[in-house]
This record gives C-alpha cells, sequence and structure tokens, in this order.
C-alpha cells in the first residue's frame, strides 16, 4: 500500500483537520496517509473528520511533541 506524508508540525486549529480533509479528497482508495500534528486539539479534529469521511484510522500514537495519524482512504463505496 503507498503511503503519502503530510506534516501539519505547527499548524493550529482547525487547520490539522482542513488539511488532512483535502489531502484525503485526492487519494486515491487504500492508499494511507501519515499525518504528523503538533495541535493537541487534531487528537479531537481528525478521528471526527474520519467519522465524517469513512476513511479508518489505521493508528494513533505519539512521538515526541508530534501527534502521529495513520489513515487509510476509504473507497467510496465503503462510505
Amino acid at each position: 500500500m503507498p503511503t503519502e506524508h503530510l506534516d501539519l508540525t505547527g499548524l493550529k486549529c482547525p487547520l490539522p483537520a482542513l488539511k488532512t480533509r483535502k489531502v484525503l479528497g485526492r487519494l486515491p482508495p487504500g492508499t494511507m496517509l501519515e499525518v504528523r500534528c503538533t495541535d493537541p486539539l487534531a487528537s479531537i479534529d481528525i478521528p471526527n473528520l474520519l467519522n465524517e469521511t469513512g476513511d479508518r484510522m489505521a493508528d494513533q500514537h505519539r512521538e515526541g511533541e508530534h501527534i502521529v495519524f495513520l489513515i487509510e482512504k476509504a473507497a467510496a463505496n465503503e462510505r
């Protein structure tokens, strides 16, 4: 599975969720998206975004100051 990377370090709410939505919109189904954020509100906003889009959270963890999300882009018929 191909993996895209999105570094949103330093961006504040609502930008991490908005930029994640934009990138997810252009990815083909099955693609993994790794998103790195520093805004603590992203821990709430990005899971809520995925509830709306139907994409799947494969992993969420912290690496130092970063919150890292691994998201799998869903097929259109899975939404």
